[in-house]
């Protein structure tokens, strides 16, 4: 199966205030593995990139008034998305601008069936915690050192060993199943035992990994 983990850059925060793209970074994956194909590229945005955008990505004006234009990239990056399900970390920001491009050029949009928001399956998972792609990093033990400011590709390449561990993902639980014993004293006497569920914190989780880890290399290495 193969799916794309996409991200934008763009000049601002909201399509209804004229903000455009100015980065789109795309990773092929095939069967969760990088393909190694992928689709980057910068963009003229046809407008001024806003202050608080530059802050975040660091493309200034001068850096994008001699790229390429979106509708000059579009069939190439529709071609490379065709038929894929695409993975998004906050998709409805990223999806809006994407098909805000599209419909200016009176291209079809991309249609919210064939995307995965990761932002969503991190909230389910983790509810209450922080679900940015930086604390998720730090959640999985990813190296984002290279996260200076927020680029397409790099942020497709974290995305993409997020995306992995969040599929893998589970809650440590430790399960007794329900079990009848027979007393010792009264063979008749049946004590039926509930079924529990006992959770554990990831820290006790990791200890006991730790542990464990430990008493195998005593004992057999």
């Amino acid at each position: 199966m193969k799916e794309i983990i996409l991200d934008t850059e763009t000049t601002g925060l909201s399509v209804k205030d004229g903000h455009r793209i100015v980065e789109i970074g795309c990773i092929e994956l095939d069967n969760l593995i990088p393909s190694k194909k992928v689709f980057h590229c910068y963009l003229n945005p046809e407008r001024k990139v806003s202050e608080n955008a530059i802050k975040i990505h660091g493309y200034t004006d001068e850096f994008l008034s001699d790229k390429k234009k979106f509708v000059d990239i579009a069939d190439d990056f529709l071609n490379f998305i065709k038929d894929k399900k695409i993975i998004i970390h906050n998709a409805e920001f990223d999806i809006g601008h994407l098909n805000n491009e599209l419909n200016l050029i009176n291209k079809e949009s991309i249609s919210k069936d064939k995307i995965v928001d990761t932002l969503e399956i991190a909230r389910n998972k983790f509810p209450g915690s922080s679900i940015s792609l930086d604390a998720l990093c730090k959640r999985f033990r990813i190296d984002n050192s290279r996260r200076k400011k927020h680029t397409a590709l790099i942020d497709c390449e974290l995305l993409s060993k997020v995306y992995i561990n969040l599929l893998d993902q589970k809650e440590p639980v430790f399960q007794f199943q329900e079990k009848k014993i027979l007393d010792k004293k009264n063979p008749q006497i049946k004590n039926n035992y509930s079924k529990k569920i006992v959770k554990i914190s990831e820290e006790e989780f990791r200890n006991h990994k730790e542990f464990l880890n430990k008493e195998l290399k005593k004992n057999y290495f």
